[in-house]
């Protein structure tokens, strides 16, 4: 088991989330229930993904939960990149945001990997 709290890739998308908490509230209010609800329920997943795995006895099985961090991790991308289409980001929130999450995908790819060998 690992201790998740420690984790500096947890910590960076917990941070991330609050960030986009805040910038998302801006987003229309036709969307709460759509690109609002699900970009958030992606990108929750990812420290979420993170803390189970943690939580496994093995490192397959922690690399396991990492991969699926990663995956949710694209998804929360792909919402991003359409909410910026469609204008939903208010002044330099996107591209804070998705430096941010470019740099959490790079970190679970290296721990990732230092947990599937």
């Amino acid at each position: 088991m690992h201790n998740f709290r420690d984790l500096e890739v947890w910590i960076k998308s917990m941070k991330l989330c609050k960030i986009f908490y805040l910038a998302s509230s801006n987003f229309p209010k036709d969307e709460m229930f759509g690109l609002t609800s699900q970009s958030r329920r992606s990108l929750y997943s990812i420290p979420s993904n993170i803390a189970e795995g943690a939580g496994r006895d093995t490192n397959a099985q922690f690399s396991h939960f990492l991969n699926i961090a990663l995956g949710s991790s694209f998804e929360f991308e792909t919402q991003i990149l359409i909410a910026n289409d469609l204008g939903f980001f208010k002044g330099d929130d996107f591209n804070s945001i998705y430096s941010e999450i470019k740099h959490i995908q790079n970190m679970l790819s290296k721990l990732k990997q230092k947990f599937s060998t």
